[in-house]
């Protein structure tokens, strides 16, 4: 009985171990800053956003962040989970998300036209994905329903239109 109850203890200690040592801590799945790296948006790659945004102006950057689709995160301060910067060239740009797993997510592009790295109202630019309409009486900040996608097991192609005052 004894070698049986040990047996059975030594098994919970070593999944417990297991689960422990594969589970992110819950900030770590947030905030991964990362390049824009297309190879993650092939087939086979795992679940993915390739994101064409169009009608950039020259100059600055170009952010794209991913949500989860959920309004707790959906454009919450620090609850994206992963970002792309790259200097903004005029017209069309293609960036790929990497996600991590099937769900629902959206997409929120910034062009920091003079990229001094804040929101200057009078220049800057902004899209989401869906292209959900943006104005005073929503503050920019369309609900998640508006802007929410479906993502299967691979990449999911998304276009986003450039909106600037």
């Amino acid at each position: 009985m004894f070698a049986k109850s040990t047996r059975i203890t030594a098994f919970l200690l070593a999944l417990g171990t297991v689960a422990l040592g594969t589970a992110a801590p819950a900030e770590a799945q947030y905030r991964q800053k990362i390049g824009n790296d297309m190879a993650q948006c092939r087939a086979g790659s795992g679940p993915a956003a390739l994101v064409t945004v169009s009608g950039i102006t020259g100059g600055g950057k170009v952010r794209v962040q991913a949500y989860r689709a959920t309004s707790g995160d959906w454009l919450k301060s620090g609850r994206w989970l992963n970002r792309i910067e790259a200097p903004a060239r005029p017209g069309t740009m293609t960036f790929c998300v990497p996600l991590p797993q099937s769900g629902s997510y959206a997409i929120a592009v910034r062009h920091d036209v003079n990229g001094n790295g804040k929101t200057d109202l009078s220049s800057d630019g902004g899209g989401m994905s869906n292209n959900p309409s943006i104005n005073i009486f929503n503050l920019g900040k369309p609900g998640v329903d508006k802007a929410s996608f479906a993502v299967g097991n691979g990449p999911k192609a998304i276009s986003i239109r450039m909106r600037y005052m």
